[in-house]
């Protein structure tokens, strides 16, 4: 009589862990550079952390419903159709490439008549978009990378318990995640962000754009040499 109670705590204490191992997959994930890392210090350095949140928020709505494909085995038929694969692959590349080549190319209006603590802001404000279009931008750079896809479906089946319903296991890895990469994005675009100062003359500031615009370049370069598992 005294063994259910047992295995019970059991059960919740093994539950405990698995999350305790999803949290940290989530750090690990979320501090790797990537292309969202890149968007979030290139936006933070542009338009400071409160206007790049826009950006972090496009990131986040990507990164669910990456979750969501994946963990509704629609991310396990993309992986296995090779057509379907290099489609989004592609897609993902080239928009990174488009948004590198843009970055790379924008002009760049220095206003000589503001003094120095208006001139981060002002500059900020003629490069600017608005915040839907910063959203947008954030959506797209997560929602079409096949790196995303293939690390839901490779490691999320590892912490979901066939015992438990699927869906409240999701909605918990998905906060799980998405709270992490908040608190990481904000992390690299507060990071970039005290560097406004050093970006407020014409020169700095194109420097700065053809940094982060060849990074998301590259970035969409290489994923045309990224290849599904052989699973």
């Amino acid at each position: 009589m005294m063994d259910f109670p047992c295995r019970t705590i059991g059960i919740s204490h093994m539950a405990y862990q698995t999350w305790f191992a999803f949290f940290v997959a989530a750090c690990v994930i979320a501090v790797s550079p990537g292309s969202g890392a890149v968007l979030s210090m290139s936006h933070g350095l542009n338009y400071g952390v409160r206007r790049t949140s826009a950006t972090i928020l496009g990131l986040e709505i990507a990164l669910v419903v990456i979750l969501l494909i994946a963990g509704a085995g629609v991310g396990s038929l993309l992986l296995a159709s090779e057509a379907a694969f290099n489609t989004i692959k592609v897609l993902g590349a080239v928009y990174l490439i488009y948004l590198g080549f843009s970055q790379w190319r924008a002009p760049v209006t220095v206003q000589q008549d503001v003094d120095a603590t208006q001139g981060a802001s002002r500059a900020a404000t003629v490069r600017g978009q608005a915040w839907w279009q910063r959203c947008m931008t954030g959506f797209l750079t997560n929602v079409t990378n096949p790196k995303g896809i293939v690390f839901m479906v490779a490691v999320l089946p590892q912490f979901i318990d066939n015992d438990r319903p699927l869906w409240l296991q999701l909605l918990v890895l998905a906060v799980t995640m998405v709270a992490v990469d908040l608190v990481v994005m904000h992390g690299y675009a507060f990071a970039a962000s005290r560097l406004q100062r050093f970006f407020r003359n014409q020169r700095a500031m194109k420097a700065q754009n053809r940094f982060f615009g060849g990074v998301l370049m590259l970035v969409g370069a290489g994923l045309f040499f990224f290849k599904r598992s052989a699973h």
